[in-house]
């Protein structure tokens, strides 16, 4: 249930992974870290933020295609199903809250996570790549399967997070990245 809030309260206050409040009025929808009196920075991340933010668009396409939800109020794999994987595997590193009744926002769901931006990048392609080996290990074609654990053998997760950001220029925007 919703925390009661009054209009120009300042909305619900989340207890970040480190313990410090933070009110959800505070964020603004560009936010992508947030630096916090704890000294850590967490990242932000809003239902609005695209998927994108984290992953190339071609493969968010594959994921759209191959990945059924069972959400009617998100039938399309997006930015919450990312975080809700983030929240399985590390539960206690994620704050969230849903501002949909708060008509003082421009989003309806946020989450603050217990990682910088950056982390919370690398935790999102490790677990996407762990979700495409095991889809990847149901298939018959077993020449397929060994060719994608081949290359995964291969794939450095932060190597592709710092091409990707310095693609999409999101180290330059400070707080807004």
């Amino acid at each position: 249930m919703p925390e009661p809030r009054v209009p120009g309260d300042g909305g619900a206050t989340l207890e970040l992974p480190c313990g410090e409040a933070k009110r959800v009025h505070e964020l603004d929808m560009g936010m992508r870290e947030y630096d916090c009196p704890c000294g850590d920075a967490h990242a932000v991340v809003m239902d609005v933020h695209p998927p994108e933010r984290f992953l190339p668009e071609f493969l968010v396409e594959v994921l759209r295609e191959a990945v059924e939800t069972t959400s009617e109020e998100m039938p399309e794999f997006d930015t919450p199903h990312l975080l809700g994987m983030v929240i399985e595997e590390f539960p206690e590193r994620v704050a969230f809250a849903d501002c949909s009744d708060d008509g003082e926002v421009g989003w309806s769901m946020v989450w603050v996570t217990g990682f910088d931006s950056r982390r919370l990048h690398e935790v999102v392609v490790e677990l996407v790549v762990e979700l495409m080996e095991h889809a990847v290990s149901h298939s018959d074609d077993r020449g397929a399967v060994a060719e994608f654990e081949e290359r995964m053998l291969d794939f450095d997760v932060s190597a592709f997070v710092e091409q990707y950001r310095a693609e999409r220029d999101l180290e330059r925007e400070g707080p807004y990245v």
